[in-house]
């Protein structure tokens, strides 16, 4: 090959000599194929064990794509309509982990009005292309006015709970700190709703007994890795300070107290990156990358990726490799870029390959998969 005959020679300077960017390593070993597109706005997805997908658009429908990557015209009923302004809508779909004996899809939305809204969870089945037995689960409390931060993804744990992501609803932060409610906090519940006996603030007077672990921003990532038994979370922070966090019960990760951000104006947030009692998050970034999705690959098709994290990212267009070397930070790396696109979600696919959903009024599902 011709780079690994040359010597005394830097990388870059190669490249350019033969006409290449340093982003043609980054994907060389790959390519993106177009499995659907005609999405508005696609915000979350989940593989059916029949290679079958569903997809939620934030503007309120589910789809159905089939085995063959066909976008069904007509979108999943017996949904209830949600609240959709901005960044509120329809947002997460799950399988419960025991989907072959116990169907249940899982999903989030905003629920309610522009002056009262927050996160609901509900579940439902699928049954001749709707819904039936629709359940609701959960609602954070309390409503608040906007439509911004709702956080809305769904990680199962081992335990047979899930854990649910929020916000702080953008003009609330300081509430993130308060555990009387659900703002700026993620919750964890039976499958059922009910509240797990074991949450870590369960029995504390004026404490929600929902909480799992409180003061963050906009969770919009989260991940469960069983084979280090860790639980992974990403969060918008305002202008820089995005954060990756290892999730642990009871823990408090400081919005809006410690931040390496600063507010959208430039004003300082808080002075403190970091104070004594308050996670520290793993990993930040400064500027922002708006981080919108998070996958852990597990499959066989890239081995180099297996068991690192993947983080999708919506001002950065791109989906950043966290890389993990026996569960530390090993570094990262930039992929994607050359879609020129919002990525609102990355997955681990059934089938070993890396799948994408693309943030956009004709929006599209994609894999990743080796030359």
């Amino acid at each position: 090959m011709i780079l690994s005959a040359i010597k005394g020679v830097s990388l870059k300077a190669v490249l350019l000599a033969l006409g290449l960017s340093a982003g043609a390593l980054a994907h060389a070993d790959y390519r993106i194929e177009t499995v659907t597109e005609g999405l508005e706005h696609p915000w979350a997805m989940a593989f059916l064990p029949d290679g079958r997908m569903l997809v939620t658009e934030r503007t309120g429908q589910l789809r159905l794509i089939d085995a063959q990557g066909r976008l069904q015209a007509k979108p999943i009923g017996g949904l209830p309509t949600p609240f959709v302004a901005t960044q509120a809508g329809l947002m997460e779909v799950a399988l419960d982990p025991h989907f072959a004996s116990d169907p249940w899809i899982y999903l989030s939305y905003a629920h309610g009005q522009l002056d009262a809204n927050n996160t609901r969870l509900a579940r439902a089945r699928l049954v001749d292309g709707e819904l039936r037995d629709f359940q609701v689960l959960f609602t954070a409390q309390p409503a608040k006015a906007g439509a911004s931060h709702y956080g809305g993804r769904i990680a199962f744990l081992p335990d047979d709970t899930l854990v649910l992501t929020l916000g702080d609803g953008f003009d609330w932060r300081e509430q993130a700190q308060n555990p009387a409610n659900h703002l700026g906090k993620t919750v964890r519940l039976n499958r059922d709703g009910s509240i797990p006996p074991d949450n870590p603030l369960r029995g504390q007077p004026g404490a929600a007994e929902e909480i799992y672990s409180l003061g963050h921003r906009n969770v919009q990532g989260i991940v469960y890795d069983s084979r280090r038994k860790r639980l992974y979370s990403h969060e918008h922070g305002p202008k820089g300070g995005d954060e990756l966090n290892l999730l642990q019960p009871g823990g408090n990760y400081g919005w809006p107290l410690t931040s390496f951000g600063v507010d959208y104006t430039g004003a300082m947030v808080t002075p403190f990156t970091e104070l004594p009692g308050y996670l520290a998050p793993e990993l930040h970034w400064t500027p922002s990358v708006a981080p919108s999705g998070l996958a852990l690959y597990t499959g066989e098709r890239f081995p180099h990726w297996k068991g690192d994290l993947f983080v999708s990212t919506l001002a950065e267009k791109s989906v950043r490799r966290v890389r993990l070397d026996n569960g530390r930070l090993a570094g990262e790396d930039i992929l994607f870029q050359e879609l020129e696109e919002r990525i609102r979600g990355v997955y681990d696919g059934p089938d070993g390959a890396l799948y994408l959903l693309t943030d956009s009024e004709d929006g599209k599902l994609l894999r990743v998969v080796p030359l």
